[in-house]
C-alpha cells in the first residue's frame, strides 16, 4: 500500500516537473523568462524548456495591436471654452523586455500621457478648430505619446478623437450661429438671383433695342434703295421717251422732206401750213377775248412762203 502511495506521489511530482520544464508559447505572444529573479530571455511562439525551480515566466505579452479607450476628460480651448473629449488609442508591443521592465503598466502610462497631451493640444486652438482639425490633433497626440513610449518598448500606432461634448449654452450659441449663417446665405443667394435676373432682363431689353434699330436701319436702307431704283427707272424711262420722241420727230421730218421733194410736194406743204396757220389764229381767238395780231396778217401767202423757206433750210442741214 505504501508503495502505491509513493509511486503516485512520484508520478505527480514528475507531471509537475514536466509542466515546469516544458512551456508552449502561443502564436503572436512572447514570454519573458527570469532566472533567479534576473531577466534571462524572451520566448517566442513554440515549445521551450526551462530549468525547474530556477527559471520562471515573469511576464506574458501579446504582440497583437492593442486597442484601449482613453477616458473622457475636460479640456479648455484657447478661447476659454470647456469641452469634454474622449478617444481611442492603438498600441503594439515591439520590445517585450522593455515593456516588462521599462514601466509598471505601459497601457495605463500611455493613456495618461495621451490625456495630458490632448489637454495641451486643445489649449492651443480655438473651439471652432477642434472640429475642423481633428486630424492634426490626432497626429500631435500620436507623436508625443509615441516618443515618450519608446523606452517602454511600445509603439503608438494611432489615436482618434472619439467624441467632443460641449456645454449646453455653447451648443445653443453655435446652433444660433449656424442658423444665422444659413439665413445669411439664403438672403445672399436670393439677392444674387434677383441681380442676375435684372441683368438678364436688361441684356434682353438692350438686345431687343439693338434688333429694333437694326431692323429700322435695314428698312430705311431698303426704302432708300427702292426710291433710288424708282428714280433711276423713271429717269431711264424719260430718257428713253425723249429719245423715242426725238427719233420719231427726226423720222417724221425726213419723211416730210422726202415728200416735199416729190411732184406737188411744195404745193401740199404750202396748203398744210396755211391750214395750220389759220387754225392757230382761230384757236387763239376762241380762248381769249383780247388778241394781238401781227402786221401783214392778211397776206397769208407771204407767211406761207416764209415757212417754206425755213423748211428748205432745215432739209439742207446735215443730219
Amino acid at each position: 500500500m505504501e508503495g502505491l502511495i509513493i509511486s503516485g506521489f512520484l508520478a505527480a511530482l514528475a507531471v509537475v516537473l514536466l509542466f515546469m520544464v516544458i512551456r508552449i508559447v502561443p502564436q503572436r505572444q512572447v514570454y519573458v523568462v527570469e532566472r533567479l529573479g534576473k531577466y534571462q530571455t524572451s520566448l517566442e511562439a513554440g515549445m521551450h524548456f526551462l530549468m525547474p525551480f530556477i527559471d520562471r515566466v515573469a511576464y506574458k505579452h501579446s504582440l497583437k495591436e492593442i486597442v484601449r479607450d482613453v477616458p473622457r476628460q475636460s479640456c479648455i480651448t484657447k478661447d476659454n471654452i470647456e469641452v469634454s473629449i474622449d478617444g481611442v488609442m492603438y498600441l503594439q508591443v515591439v520590445d517585450p523586455k522593455a515593456a516588462s521592465y521599462g514601466v509598471d503598466d505601459y497601457v495605463m502610462a500611455a493613456q495618461q500621457l495621451a490625456q495630458t497631451t490632448l489637454r495641451s493640444v486643445i489649449g492651443k486652438i480655438d473651439l471652432d478648430k477642434t472640429f475642423e482639425e481633428r486630424g492634426e490633433i490626432n497626429m500631435e497626440v500620436v507623436e508625443a505619446v509615441d516618443e515618450a513610449a519608446q523606452p517602454w518598448g511600445v509603439k503608438v500606432l494611432r489615436y482618434e478623437v472619439a467624441d467632443i461634448n460641449l456645454p449646453v449654452s455653447i451648443k445653443d450659441a453655435m446652433e444660433k450661429q449656424v442658423r444665422a449663417e444659413r439665413e445669411r446665405r439664403a438672403v445672399v443667394a436670393e439677392s444674387e438671383g434677383e441681380r442676375q435676373a435684372a441683368i438678364n432682363r436688361s441684356e434682353g431689353d438692350r438686345q431687343a433695342a439693338i434688333n429694333r434699330s437694326e431692323g429700322e436701319k435695314q428698312e430705311m436702307i431698303n426704302i432708300s434703295e427702292g426710291e433710288k431704283m424708282k428714280q433711276i427707272n423713271e429717269a431711264e424711262g424719260r430718257a428713253k421717251q425723249i429719245e423715242l420722241v426725238a427719233l420719231a420727230t427726226a423720222k417724221g421730218l425726213q419723211m416730210v422732206g422726202r415728200a416735199v421733194r416729190e411732184d406737188g410736194g411744195e404745193e401740199a406743204v404750202s396748203l398744210r401750213i396755211a391750214e395750220q396757220y389759220v387754225a392757230a389764229f382761230e384757236k387763239v381767238a376762241k380762248e381769249s377775248t383780247t388778241m394781238l395780231l401781227p402786221n401783214g396778217l392778211s397776206d397769208i401767202g407771204a407767211a406761207v412762203a416764209g415757212l417754206q423757206k425755213v423748211l428748205k433750210t432745215v432739209e439742207k442741214t446735215p443730219g
